[in-house]
């Protein structure tokens, strides 16, 4: 579960209002990785900005975007691999890179676009079922 601040969590509902519950339409409309944190720039696709600044910023620490990138394998693969003393062949994922290195190396920009758009998904999903389980209790 990734941590939001309440303010973050105001602002992320008032996007989702302002795209009337249409989460299609939230769009990304600019990022940045460091060391320490990925920044998604969020805007509505019906209704795009001038600058950066109009945008709603999200912060997110890396190694939660790492999480979020190892759940989702995107940094590996389905395959066979050879056990190392018993010579028999067993299906596995097969680790492309570190979570991090992968996107910054390894992964084409679609892929990259998808790891973003993931974190985006999974950061909704998170914030629509904590809050439905808050008015239920």
């Amino acid at each position: 579960m990734i941590k939001i601040a309440q303010k973050l969590k105001d602002q992320l509902w008032w996007l989702i209002i302002s795209v009337d519950y249409d989460y299609s339409r939230i769009a990304i409309a600019d990022h940045d990785l460091t060391d320490e944190t990925l920044t998604l720039w969020l805007e509505d696709k019906h209704d795009f900005k001038n600058s950066l600044d109009e945008c709603l910023q999200l912060d997110i620490k890396a190694r939660e975007f790492a999480k979020i990138i190892k759940a989702e394998n995107f940094n590996s693969y389905e395959g066979s691999k050879m056990h190392p003393t018993k010579n028999f062949v067993y299906k596995a994922r097969i680790e492309i890179n570190a979570p991090l290195k992968w996107y910054q190396e390894d992964a084409v920009v679609i892929e990259q676009q998808w790891a973003r758009e993931a974190v985006l998904k999974t950061i909704l999903a998170q914030l629509v079922e904590t809050e439905a389980a808050c008015t239920y209790e």
